[in-house]
């Protein structure tokens, strides 16, 4: 591998993954794309995804998240308050309810989901749609941790057409 630089930090290549192991990238691209033609909402998606890629700290997914919100027509305020939604007034209570969601699924090791949060969550989406909402957080979070571990670099993504 070789070693490139980046600012004032030396990092050695990682593995592509998609390069190295096709049939499985392929195989997660196949469920992304599942979850992305399952009838959530583009910008709850969107949503869903930027919160996670926050949580988990993945800069890639981070900036591919936020342009194709903003492509989707996501306001910079909700985009900007997004770690901090529970404090304002931006978020339908749908979009809390998901929120809340990602959260626990996405910081697992505190506990998981609890009760509290799942029954929420079912006072705004049908069973059909929290499977669907679950997937998409599972999707996301297995996204970051490619994107972190393989150290995907940012800065090169531009907007899916919607």
């Amino acid at each position: 591998m070789s070693t490139a630089t980046t600012g004032e930090v030396a990092e050695t290549a990682r593995v592509k993954l998609d390069r190295a192991t096709p049939e499985i990238y392929k195989a997660m691209r196949q469920l992304n794309a599942a979850v992305e033609t399952s009838g959530l909402e583009h910008s709850l998606l969107e949503l869903v995804k930027t919160r996670a890629s926050q949580i988990n700290g993945c800069a890639f997914c981070l900036d591919m998240h936020t342009i194709d919100a903003r492509a989707a027509g996501e306001t910079e305020q909700r985009l900007y308050t997004l770690p901090a939604w529970r404090e304002t007034p931006f978020f339908t209570p749908r979009e809390r309810a998901a929120l809340e969601v990602t959260e626990a699924v996405t910081l697992i090791a505190n506990g998981g989901l609890p009760d509290d949060v799942y029954a929420r969550a079912t006072e705004h989406f049908t069973e059909d749609e929290l499977a669907k909402l679950l997937w998409a957080v599972t999707v996301i979070n297995a996204w970051n941790r490619i994107a972190v571990s393989t150290r995907m670099e940012p800065g090169h993504y531009t907007a899916r057409h919607r």
